[in-house]
C-alpha cells in the first residue's frame, strides 16, 4: 500500500513539474479531430481538456471561484462543481474562447479528465 502511495505522489510531482510546459506547448488543432470537436469551430485551436483540468486541480481557477487539490475532486464528486463550471472558469481566465462553452464533447471530455482524477486517487482503502 505504502509503494502506491509513494508512486502516487511521484505522478503527481512529475505532473506539476511539466505542466508550464505542457501548457505553452500544447493545444488541440480542431480539423485534426472533427468527431470529437464541434464542426462550427473549425480552425481555432485551445488548450486541451486534459490541461483544463489539471489547471483547475493546481488552482489556477481560484479567482473565479473553482477550488483546487482536494476539494475540487470532492465538490466533483459530490455535484456541487461540474465540467461546465470548470470551462466557464476558464473562458473568464481567458484560457479558453467562449464558443467551447457550447461544444459538448470538449465539455465532456474535460468531465472524463476529473473522473479520471477521482479514479486516480481512489486506492480501494
Amino acid at each position: 500500500m505504502k509503494i502506491i502511495n509513494l508512486i502516487n505522489s511521484a505522478l503527481i510531482v512529475a505532473c506539476i513539474a511539466f505542466v508550464p510546459a505542457i501548457v505553452d506547448a500544447q493545444t488541440v488543432n480542431n480539423s485534426n479531430s472533427i468527431g470529437q470537436i464541434n464542426r462550427n469551430s473549425l480552425n481555432t485551436s485551445y488548450l486541451q481538456p486534459f490541461n483544463i483540468a489539471f489547471l483547475a486541480y493546481q488552482g489556477a481557477f481560484k479567482e473565479q471561484g473553482i477550488p483546487s487539490a482536494g476539494t475540487l475532486i470532492y465538490e466533483f464528486q459530490i455535484g456541487k462543481l461540474t465540467a461546465k463550471d470548470v470551462v466557464q472558469a476558464a473562458i473568464k481566465a481567458n484560457k479558453l474562447p467562449t464558443q467551447v462553452l457550447n461544444d459538448q464533447g470538449y465539455v465532456n471530455a474535460v468531465e472524463s479528465q476529473f473522473t479520471s482524477m477521482i479514479n486516480g486517487n481512489d486506492t480501494g482503502s
